[in-house]
C-alpha cells in the first residue's frame, strides 16, 4: 500500500502572474504609476542631522508632538492616580 505524498505534487497555474488587468476595468486602467521608492529614499537618506521619523517635514512633527504629548500627559496621569490610590482612606 505505500505512503502517500503530503504535498501535492502539481500545483496549480499562478492567477496573479498575467498583465491582463482585473475584470470590470477598461484597459486604461493601469495601476503602473510612478515608482515614488527612489525619491524617497533620497529624502530619508539625506544627511540633514533629523532622525528618519522626522525627515517628511510638518506631519511628522504634528504627530511626533502629538504622540509626546499623550506619553507624557499618560505618565503623569498613572503617577497621580498611583499617588492618590496610595493615600490611606480617611473614615
Amino acid at each position: 500500500q505505500g505512503l502517500k505524498p503530503l504535498a501535492p505534487t502539481d500545483y496549480p497555474h499562478l492567477i496573479f502572474g498575467t498583465s491582463k488587468p482585473a475584470p470590470g476595468l477598461s484597459a486604461a486602467d493601469s495601476f503602473l504609476r510612478k515608482n515614488k521608492v527612489p525619491d524617497l529614499q533620497k529624502v530619508f537618506q539625506r544627511s540633514d542631522g533629523l532622525p528618519v521619523h522626522l525627515k517628511l517635514g510638518y506631519p511628522d512633527k504634528l504627530l511626533y508632538r502629538t504622540t509626546m504629548a499623550l506619553t507624557i500627559g499618560g505618565t503623569i496621569y498613572c503617577l497621580v492616580a498611583l499617588f492618590i490610590a496610595s493615600q490611606p482612606k480617611k473614615q
